[in-house]
């Protein structure tokens, strides 16, 4: 049986569907089958950071409501042939979603798959909770800001409690990936830094990823950067994510400013 596995933030635009992309396509880069299910039900962004926005026939929503078999919407990704895509509506709203229409989907998916990634709207509401209420993990994304950190801590209450393994006493493994992490600015106190976010959310890290435009390039490409640019610094990362994911021990690193001494002094940027 595979895990499922819940990619969560409280705060929108935090790169959750990015990270759900880059760490889908890791995990299969090494041969296990994963599925990524996009549950942002009217907004839909998944299929667009995997590049399979044009091979959309079915979504979620018609395989809840039975106008279409689970094998008809899944989308088999084109680069690494055991990732796969259940995409989302983007015609109808959350309500559309019932608990029991996704548990018809998830069932299937477990049995199949190593790993059942589900891409989380942002937030507590319908559409999130119904995303984390079968996972049997979490990985809880949030930028080093005040807001997005407190909104995180917001996401593990739900949860410790609105899951179906914390309503039988059990327990959903969480992790903290910190995203966009910026070495300099943390430095300058512009930032939290990875401690003040391990204080607060008091959940094991799972990696820091830090700031790269190579992320933001991989989106606009239609690739996870996992895929698109592996040898990228925050490629790097999400890679070593995904193997502590696995449970493998993986050194934490924190990223560096590794600007020259004279860039520093002017205050330019790091490329």
């Amino acid at each position: 049986m595979g895990k499922v596995v819940v990619v969560t933030s409280g705060k929108g635009g935090v790169g959750k569907t990015t990270s759900t992309a880059a760490l889908g396509a890791a995990l299969a880069s090494t041969g296990l089958k994963v599925v990524l299910i996009d549950f942002d039900v009217g907004l839909r962004n998944l299929d667009l950071v995997m590049g399979a926005e044009r091979r959309v026939v079915f979504d979620l929503v018609n395989v809840t409501q039975g106008q279409a078999k689970l094998t008809q919407a899944l989308i088999r990704d084109k680069r690494l042939e055991s990732l796969y895509l259940l995409p989302a509506s983007q015609t109808r709203d959350k309500d559309a979603l019932t608990e029991e229409g996704v548990a018809k989907v998830i069932a299937p998916l477990r049995a199949k798959f190593d790993y059942v990634l589900c891409d989380s709207p942002a937030g507590i509401e319908r559409g999130a909770q119904l995303a984390m209420r079968f996972a049997d993990e979490a990985v809880i994304v949030t930028n080093p800001e005040v807001s997005s950190v407190r909104d995180s801590d917001r996401i593990i209450g739900l949860l410790d409690s609105r899951t179906l393994k914390a309503e039988r006493g059990e327990e959903v493994k969480k992790h903290v990936l910190v995203t966009r992490y910026d070495p300099a600015r943390a430095a300058r106190g512009e930032m939290l830094n990875i401690d003040d976010v391990l204080e607060i959310l008091s959940t094991p890290l799972l990696g820091i990823v830090p700031e790269s435009q190579a992320v933001l390039r991989a989106s606009n490409l239609g690739s996870p950067v996992t895929v698109n640019e592996p040898s990228n610094i925050a490629a790097k990362a999400y890679f070593e994510a995904a193997k502590r994911l696995q449970g493998e021990t993986v050194p934490m690193v924190l990223p560096t400013d590794k600007r020259g001494l004279l860039d520093r002094l002017l205050g330019r940027k790091a490329a």
